[in-house]
């Protein structure tokens, strides 16, 4: 029996990158899925690929994560298609690296509300459903340097950081309603934005890895599926690092 058999996800940022994986790999696994992100028009691609692939029941949705009622109306519609929404995978975020002298208030303003604001709205959102029906995952896609820090992305880890801080407050809000609440903490993960980078910092960062490279998205998807699973039944307000040892 797959893992995720009779579920149903909504992941946002799931248009590409790791949110697209998380989704592909929940769908594989048997849940039906609801692929949010900004453009409608990506969303409805990606979810065709998932559904073509997989045979799984898969969804596009349009969904600025920092406006409270669109999150309502992105579960409302999860909720319609799929007649309930088990897991929620926070993974929307943007980045705005600058050193902090240099930094905009409204560059700062941007990345918060974004990565953490708008995993809060939609927590808050989903948790109407979940602890009424005493079950349900949440899952906040935070960030190594929300554990160790980064020079030029204060206000990036300081958003990673803060997911952390939500997710441990929100696990325990919801444990007495059997609604779990985890992190994934990824180090550097091969995507289009690493993709970009010169040989030469691929190397230096490989260099600075214990494990001597760079993850894979489907390896975060991994642990993302461990914790949306039964077999993480046991386990809330914990952060799961998959960084290669990068921070310990």
């Amino acid at each position: 029996m797959k893992r995720l058999e009779g579920k149903a996800a909504l992941v946002t940022g799931a248009a590409r990158g790791i949110g697209l994986e998380i989704a592909a790999a929940f769908a594989a696994e048997g849940a039906a899925v609801a692929v949010a992100d900004l453009s409608l028009e990506e969303s409805a691609a990606a979810a065709a690929e998932i559904a073509a692939k997989t045979g799984a029941r898969a969804i596009g949705l349009g969904l600025d994560v920092t406006k409270e009622a669109d999150c309502e109306r992105a579960l409302a519609e999860t909720e319609k298609a799929f007649g309930k929404v088990d897991i929620l995978v926070n993974n929307a975020g943007i980045t705005k690296d600058n050193l902090v002298l240099r930094m905009k208030e409204t560059d700062f303003d941007a990345v918060i509300s974004v990565n953490l604001k708008g995993a809060f709205l939609m927590a808050k959102a989903a948790s109407k459903l979940m602890l009424k029906a005493r079950a349900g995952r949440i899952i906040n896609i935070s960030s190594v340097v929300g554990q160790s820090g980064q020079a030029g992305q204060a206000n990036y880890s300081a958003s990673k950081a803060g997911l952390i801080g939500l997710t441990k407050s929100l696990a325990r809000e919801f444990a007495p309603r059997q609604v779990l609440v985890n992190a994934v903490a990824p180090g550097f993960i091969r995507t289009r934005m690493t993709d970009g980078l010169k040989d030469e910092a691929k190397a230096k960062i490989s260099e600075m890895i214990p494990l001597g490279r760079m993850g894979e998205p489907g390896e975060v998807a991994k642990a993302a599926l461990f914790l949306a699973g039964d077999d993480s039944a046991y386990i809330t307000g914990q952060v799961l690092a998959v960084n290669g040892g990068l921070y310990m």
